[in-house]
């Protein structure tokens, strides 16, 4: 049985990082522990049409966020770790210096003490330099900076396909197999399977 996967969804713009992420992380079957502030909450309603209640049901435990006495607030409630879908600048700053004040930072603190896998999806730009200080800080503590920047090589369609590719990078980190996207083979390769099969492949390594 896989240990279950922390999702914090703060209040950043791109709460739909998080949201997806979970249904996907249901369909997979990976069990997962969700914190969601309470600013996700108020961009949930103005950014998407899923209510909290639809977005709770998506995990298979909903902590509150002030609830610092809650199971992931402690290194013996193990974890295949944590992701932060959207990662604020205030989550950030709060991670990098260990200002565990709520359930969030304190489940991100854990994480890294454990030696785990913590990736923060962090979502502002332009970024001056005290943003990249804050990342320089998480990344020497051991966090992963996988900010939810699209690529195009896959050729999205839609702006759903630009989402998972962003979620895709984020669960590789903590080792979970998907198919969210097609990943690059090489060039040569890509062309001489398109000369075959004469039309593009949906190729999943």
């Amino acid at each position: 049985m896989s240990l279950p996967l922390v999702v914090a969804i703060t209040g950043a713009s791109g709460v739909i990082y998080g949201v997806e992420m979970l249904r996907v992380l249901q369909e997979l079957g990976q069990e997962t522990h969700l914190i969601i502030s309470e600013a996700a909450c108020k961009n949930l309603a103005i950014e998407t049409d899923y209510s909290l209640a639809d977005v709770k049901a998506l995990a298979n435990v909903v902590y509150d966020n002030k609830d610092i006495g809650a199971s992931v607030a402690s290194g013996s409630f193990r974890t295949r770790g944590m992701i932060v879908a959207p990662c604020t600048i205030k989550t950030l700053s709060a991670i990098a210096n260990s200002f565990t004040y709520n359930l969030v930072v304190r489940a991100a603190d854990v994480t890294l003490k454990e030696r785990r896998t913590l990736v923060l999806m962090v979502r502002e730009t332009p970024l001056h330099k005290g943003h990249l200080d804050l990342m320089s800080r998480a990344a020497d503590y051991g966090a992963v900076i996988l900010p939810p920047m699209p690529a195009f090589y896959h050729k999205p369609e839609s702006l759903m396909d630009i989402i998972h590719q962003s979620i895709g990078k984020a669960l590789d980190q903590v080792g979970i197999e998907h198919d969210l996207f097609k990943r690059w083979v090489g060039q040569e390769q890509k062309e001489q399977l398109n000369d075959q099969f004469k039309e593009p492949l949906r190729i999943v390594t």
